[in-house]
């Protein structure tokens, strides 16, 4: 199951994580956001020890959206070292995920 990211925990668990970190900045109201959801949490599943895989609801947690330059949901950013590795902005597909994912990882 997909981490939930906040304000609270988004330093222990993202930029301290010793594993590269998949976060998807979404809210509730977003159509695109709900279509990519399943998928986000088939890779938490499949990426489990290998990455972390979370989400980070916009309208509960704006600071992390303002400060991480989220215009528009869903934007899936993958941070490794504490830096972001990789952004994309909308409904990204199977393939860019992971490869993304599996780059962060093997990079």
């Amino acid at each position: 199951m997909a981490m939930k990211f906040t304000n609270a925990n988004f330093q222990s668990e993202v930029l301290e994580s010793g594993v590269p970190v998949l976060v998807d900045f979404y809210a509730e109201w977003c159509g695109p956001c709900k279509q990519l959801g399943p998928f986000i949490e088939k890779l938490a599943a499949d990426y489990e020890g290998r990455a972390k895989v979370g989400k980070v609801n916009i309208d509960e947690d704006m600071d992390l959206a303002l400060k991480y330059g989220v215009q528009a949901v869903p934007t899936v950013v993958i941070i490794k070292n504490g830096e972001i590795y990789s952004r994309m902005v909308g409904v990204a597909d199977k393939k860019s995920l992971t490869d993304a994912l599996d780059g962060a990882i093997q990079g």
